[in-house]
């Protein structure tokens, strides 16, 4: 399985409009319930993976006849979420970009731990985005174009303790060499102000939130 960027559909709340954004090309990857939704949507996964605990044993076999590949694992032995599986079989392709979807939902923790992928993935220098229809998020860690999506809002936190030198061009409240320290809200709700927002950092990780309500 090869491909210039990895589409991961796991478990949460989930879009069909996403299904639109899918290229010819892309490697897709079915987390769980996420396989589930792609084959139930016409998709074939390149390939299925988790431990299957959220889908019936006639659902499990509709994903296994529908997809190029299944791997499947014990519900109680082991070690990671079912998204995070799917991501390190991601990264071990070697993508340019690594897109993650349906893996914001209810669970709190299950939210936090995929954000934090985006920062496994920067370090490793892949591109990755968490996307859906309420939220595009990416992070940055020097200096980031920020498109117009068609989200409302733009919101700036540090994944790290401290973010140093955020300078923004094109938002409708700019910054210039801030610092933003986790816990607070300062860069909370901005808006882009151009077709492109441009946000830079001298240090530390931020994550960059187009939402809509």
């Amino acid at each position: 399985m090869t491909g210039n960027r990895v589409l991961i559909f796991a478990g949460g709340r989930l879009d069909p409009g996403m299904l639109r954004e899918v290229r010819s090309d892309d490697v897709l990857i079915g987390a769980d319930r996420g396989a589930l939704f792609l084959v139930e949507h016409g998709m074939k996964p390149h390939l299925a993976v988790g431990d299957f605990d959220s889908v019936s044993a006639e659902e499990l076999a509709l994903i296994q006849n529908n997809s190029l590949e299944l791997l499947a694992c014990d519900p109680i032995d082991k070690d990671l979420t079912d998204t995070e599986l799917a991501f390190d079989l991601a990264v071990r392709r070697n993508p340019a970009e690594i897109v993650l979807t349906g893996v914001i939902g209810t669970r709190l923790d299950h939210t936090l731990a995929n954000l934090h992928m985006l920062l496994r993935a920067a370090e490793q220098g892949i591109t990755c985005a968490i996307w859906d229809e309420y939220n595009y998020v990416t992070l940055c860690g020097s200096v980031c174009r920020v498109e117009d999506r068609g989200y409302t809002y733009v919101s700036l936190l540090p994944l790290t303790p401290e973010v140093t030198g955020i300078t923004l061009d094109g938002f409708m409240y700019p910054l210039h060499n801030a610092t933003l320290r986790i816990g607070q809200s300062l860069a909370v709700s901005n808006q882009l102000a151009a077709p492109v927002g441009t946000v830079h950092v001298a240090e530390g990780w931020l994550l960059v939130i187009q939402s809509r309500d």
